[in-house]
Formats: structure tokens, sequence, C-alpha cells
């Protein structure tokens, strides 16, 4: 990847004549010769983060280009390179170093360093091998391998280390690999292969350049032509809006380009396209190697059945297709280009051309500055197409003039009670008349020759209208109140029992807006949008937005106005009759939007469950009493158990006893009639309910 190092130029001279170019004064340090005498004439810049460089010269019979690129730009060289030939000859081959996976290399050597090993797994290795260690005397020996040990230390502790055998003159010798002061390798040759490997280690770290050679074979002097995609910094765009109460808004917009290749650019034609075509990096640089199948040797293998290619007359036909498709697109790019063109450092046709005036102001920027790109659309993308040569050199930025003309809009305040709870934002409304495309980017606004503020703006079509909002209004002031709702009944019924009620909630917003400046304002009240709410009033807005409605309300000099916004849901409720209680009943009976008839029903209906629920309460009555004289003959029976039964205390006790037995008997059969005729009450009112239909 480039390292991108920024140097904003400020000041862009532009030449007044016809066909001048565009300069960037700058040092001329010391660079890499053009590519074989194919100088960059073309560069195209995209919002996606690639830039398209042509190359274009003369070779001389065989001949060979050289060029030098980044390691991490060879992908998208591979990728997209166009190398053509127009004087008869031909494009021999392209050819470049090639890039092994580093690991695949590293274990082409005798001491495998992939994985990051260790000292003793790299000696593990080299076992064999003869080495020379300081212990700390030197000591000669063949490894003859690395043990693994366990030293107990105190409290149960251990510690591991590694330990070396050697193969002296003297016989078998062992010694700690911690403690060793220096190894070497005797073997020279793998010595010389293990630098090695640590070289190509070290080249993998490093941001290396490869050179592409393209060669061409013909005869004499001919045109060729090298081009290609490259990863460029994203061009970008910043405006300057200048607002005046006695002249129209007028609009100068800059395209800020960055030249981070290793080459100047001298006077290339310079286009700048806006939009996202998709681009994307695939490693087509390292070689891929695939895992294949060992396959035994079969004595009598059988023949499998081939699968046919496509003919080449078939792919030469797709090919032409393409090529032929590809004429087609750049044919009617070129006329759109014409159609958009002009002299150098007029306007696009169907812009306004701002009027001179003859006593400038400081904030005139009509004065002095021309565009210097003329736009046109190619399919679904916009481009500014450079009216002169740029030359810029390498490591360097600038800034283009592309849009200097009049645009339409008006003066507004814009309130959102989420930006701000008190004071709206000083804004404009925009409409773009300049006849290009306008790129997102900011917005530096001069009003009354002063700074006003910054705004942003998203992409902008030709004729497209947008907001922007730069400043805080204190000459303004909004208060926003909900006083509260309404809820209506608009509509009742019962369906085979179940009620089903319609209600219309209402509530009301209020905006009271006062202005204190000295002049009319027009203030856009940005009121969010519920999709559970319908506006009612106002009946009509300014602007919908995907989350507002922006209500627009002319507020006259010191002077106050109210804006109220009425907003309605509609709400369907079902209820069965049989699970409401009498309460809830009674409250919709009383109701008068629900009409006379339903009203009817609803009493009938309040009746019928009032009187189950009357037999339920004496149900409960006699269940309560039962439950008493049972409690009181358990105490009594207590009793009586610590009584002599001859006393008149345990005889009154026995009495009392059999007349409460008496009485729960009669209170059980009272019970009995009552739970049938509960029964019988509320079979009556769910046969009722059942049948029951009010529209």
């Amino acid at each position: 990847m480039c390292q991108v190092r920024v140097s904003l130029t400020l000041l862009v001279l532009l030449s007044v004549a016809a066909g001048g170019s565009l300069v960037l004064p700058a040092p001329a340090p010391a660079q890499e010769p053009a590519a074989g005498g194919l100088p960059v004439e073309k560069v195209v810049l995209f919002t996606s983060g690639v830039g398209f460089f042509d190359r274009r010269g003369e070779v001389q019979g065989d001949a060979e280009v050289q060029l030098r690129f980044n390691v991490e730009d060879v992908n998208d060289l591979l990728k997209s390179m166009v190398v053509q030939d127009f004087g008869g000859g031909r494009v021999s081959a392209v050819t470049y170093g090639s890039r092994d996976p580093i690991t695949r290399t590293l274990k082409t050597f005798a001491i495998d360093l992939t994985g990051q090993p260790t000292l003793a797994e790299l000696l593990r290795q080299i076992r064999g091998e003869r080495i020379e260690v300081e212990a700390p005397a030197k000591l000669v020996g063949t490894l003859v391998g690395v043990e693994r040990h366990e030293e107990k230390l105190e409290g149960n502790r251990t510690i591991a280390f590694d330990m070396i055998v050697l193969l002296t003159e003297q016989g078998l010798t062992s010694m700690r690999l911690d403690r060793l002061g220096r190894l070497r390798l005797l073997n020279e040759a793998l010595d010389r292969e293990f630098r090695q490997a640590l070289a190509i280690l070290a080249l993998e770290n490093t941001t290396e350049k490869k050179t592409v050679t393209c060669r061409f074979l013909g005869e004499g002097s001919r045109p060729v032509r090298i081009a290609y995609i490259q990863e460029a910094p994203v061009w970008k765009t910043s405006y300057r809006l200048v607002l005046a109460d006695d002249k129209a808004p007028f609009l100068q917009g800059w395209a800020i380009v960055e030249n981070t290749t290793e080459e100047d650019w001298d006077g290339v034609e310079l286009t700048l396209v806006s939009g996202r075509p998709i681009s994307f990096i695939m490693d087509l640089y390292k070689p891929l190697y695939l895992q294949r199948p060992v396959v035994e040797l079969e004595l009598y293998a059988s023949l499998k059945p081939p699968v046919a290619e496509r003919t080449m007359e078939k792919m030469e036909r797709e090919g032409a297709a393409v090529r032929r498709r590809a004429a087609r697109d750049k044919d009617a790019a070129s006329a759109a280009i014409a159609q958009a063109g002009g002299p150098y450092g007029t306007v696009p046709p169907g812009a306004p051309t701002p009027t001179p005036t003859p006593t400038p102001t400081p904030m005139d920027l009509a004065l002095g500055v021309a565009a210097a790109a003329q736009g046109a659309e190619v399919g679904e993308l916009f481009q500014y197409v450079i009216g002169a040569p740029v030359s810029l050199a390498r490591q360097r930025s600038a800034m283009l003039p592309i849009v200097n003309t009049e645009v339409k809009g008006d003066k507004v305040s814009i309130y959102n009670a989420a930006v701000h709870a008190l004071h709206p934002l000083n804004g404009f409304r925009l409409e773009n008349a300049t006849g290009l495309s306008l790129m997102q980017g900011p917005i530096t606004v001069f009003d009354g020759g002063a700074y006003a503020g910054d705004a942003r703006i998203q992409d902008l079509k030709p004729g497209e209208k947008r907001l922007l909002s730069y400043a805080l209004d204190l000459g303004a002031e909004v208060r926003m109140e909900r006083p509260g709702g309404d809820e209506l009944i608009t509509a009742a019924k019962v369906v085979k029992g179940v009620m089903i009620v319609e209600r219309k909630y209402q509530r009301t917003t209020k905006y009271t807006i006062k202005n204190a400046a000295e002049r009319q304002k027009t203030v856009l009240v940005e009121h969010p949008r519920d999709a559970h709410w319908k506006r009612v009033a106002p009946k009509h807005v300014a602007e919908e937005t995907q989350h507002f409605w922006r209500l627009e309300v002319a507020v006259g000099a010191d002077a106050t106005e109210i804006l109220l916004v009425v907003e309605e849901r509609m709400d369907r409720q079902q209820m069965a009759l049989t699970t409401l209680d009498s309460r809830t009943i009674g409250f919709y009976q009383a109701r008068r939007e629900i009409g006379p008839e339903l009203q009817a029903v609803l009493a009938e209906v309040l009746k019928r469950k009032m009187e189950v629920a009357s037999l339920a309460a004496a149900q409960n009555r006699h269940q309560t009493k039962i439950q008493a004289i049972s409690q009181d003959q358990d105490r009594m029976r207590r009793m009586m158990e610590h009584i002599d039964r001859e006393t008149d205390l345990y005889r009154r006790y026995l009495k009392k006893v059999g007349e409460q037995e008496d009485e729960i008997e009669a209170a059980r059969a009272a019970l009995e009639k009552l739970e049938a005729e509960r029964a019988r009450k509320q079979k009556e009112l769910e046969d009722y309910l059942a049948g029951l239909s009010v529209e």
C-alpha cells in the first residue's frame, strides 16, 4: 500500500489562456525516470479508493518497457492491466518477479523456520551435525539430541529446562541449554542455508518494489499504451456558499486531489468520477498450490468419460462481443462529454452565468476563478473532466475549481425539538441549478460578507433540493407544548356476544414561534412522523422526509405565530361480554356514542349479569354461614371431651350441636337451590349472548 504524505495546496494558479494548464509549483525532487518513455497521460480518480492510470508513448522495433511498483500494488496491476501495440506490432509477454508463499520457501531449507521455532526445536532439526559451544569453555562435538528435564525446588515447585547431549572425543557429555554462551554450526553449507532462510524472512517484512516488464515485438516506430488500476486516495470536494440580500446565492466547489505516486504528473488529462464502482483486491501475485491426491498405480485402470471443453471459436465470439460492448460504452461516454463540453473556463450548458459586478466585494467568488471542469453523466456515474492539463508533483496535493456559478434557494430557520429545544437553526434551502452532480462534502457559508457557519450535503443530482443548516438562530425562539388529547368512541357493535369498540384518539402539538429580528423569517418546523398517527391539521406541508413533516410558517418582524399540529389515531378493541364485569358494561351502557339499541342490549346484559352475581353472592353467604357453624361445632366438641357427660353443661352443648346440624342441613339445601338457580341464570345469559348481534 502506498504511503500517503499529504501537503494540501491552498492556491491553484489557473491560466487564463485557452488550452492552458493547471500547474502546482513544487520543488523537483529526485525520482525514478518515466517508464521507458511512456509517461502518464491520463488519470481517472474514483471515489472507491482506486485510480485509472493511462500511459502512452512510442517504441522502436522490438522493445521492452519496465514499470516499478510496490509489492502491494501488483495484485491490482495483474487484475486490470491493459497493454496495446497500435503500430502493427504485437505484445509478446508481461513478465514480473514471482512471489512464492514464504512458508513454502522456508520449508525448502534444511532448517525449517516456519512457526517461530525455539532454540531447542532448531537443534532437534540438526541432530548428527557437528557444533561448537561455549559452556563456558569451547567444546566441539556431534549433536546427539535435546532432552527435556525437570528439577524440583522448595515448596513442591518444579522448573523445566532443556539439555543437549554431545558426542565429543572424550565421550558423551550433556549440558543445560540455557547456560550456553554461544553455539556455532561447523557445517558451512548448513550455516549458509540457515542465514539465507533468515534473509528471506527479513525480506518479507520490507516494502520492496517489483519490476514489471512489457515486451513489444514489431518493426519501426509505433505508438503503444499501458493502462492499469492502482490504489489511490479518494478525491474529495469542499464548497463555499455566499448569501447576500441583494444577490443570487453563489456556490463555489473545489475538488481535492492527491498525487501519492512516485512520479510527477506533467500535463496529464485528469478526470474525477463520482459514484461507488465496486473495487476489491484479489491475491493474484502469490503462487497458488493445490493439494493433489496420491493415486495408487492400477494395472487395469478403467477409462473415465472425458469432459469436452468449449471450442476456441465460441470463446473468440464471446470475447469479440465483450469488446464491442466496451467500445459502445466508450463512444457513449465520449459523446456525453463532448455534449457537455465547451471553451476552457466556462460553466456547463444550462447553468446560469454569474453577472460580473463593476465593484467587487470581499466575498464575490465569481471574480478571479473559473470552473476548470466539464461535467457529464456516464451510466450511473458522474464525471468531472478537468478542461486543462494538470501538472502536479509527486507526493503533492491540489485544489481544483469544479463549480463556480449561481444557484437557487432561500434562507430559512429550521426548528427541531430534538436538536435544540428553544432555538431553530439558520438554514438554506438549496436547489442544485448548476447542471452538475454535486458530490457530498462540507460547505462553508458566508452571509453578508462574513463567515456564518459550516454545513454538509450528501450527493446532489441536478435539480434536486436539499436543506442545509449552519448556525444557531438566536433571533428566534420556539416553545413546543402538548396540552393533552381526546378520546372518542366512533363505533360499537356486538357480534355473537363479543363487543367491538372503535375509538379515535386525538392529540395536539402547539408550537409558539417568536421572531425577535427586524425582518420577516420563514421557519420550517420539523414535526416527527409517527406511523400510528395520521396528521389532520395542517392539511398541507412544505416537505416530507422519512422521519419528519416540515411545516412552513412565515413570521413577521418582531411578531409571534402559533402553529397547531393535530393528529389522530384509530383503535379497535374486542371484548367478550361474558368476561366483562358489571362496572365496565355499565360504563359503556352510559355512553351516548354507542346508540340507543346497543344501550338497551347492554342494559339487559347488565341486568342478567347482576342476577347471576346476586345468586352467587347468596351462595357465598350460605357458604360462609356453614363454615362459621362448622368452626363453632369443632370448638364445642373439643370442650365436650373434657366435660362430664352427666353435667348440665355437657347436655347443653350436645343440644346446641344438634340444633347447628339442623341449620347446616337447611343451609346446604338452600345452597343447592341457589347453585341450581345460578347455573340456570348463567346458562340463560350465555345463550342470550351467543345469539346476540347488534350492528
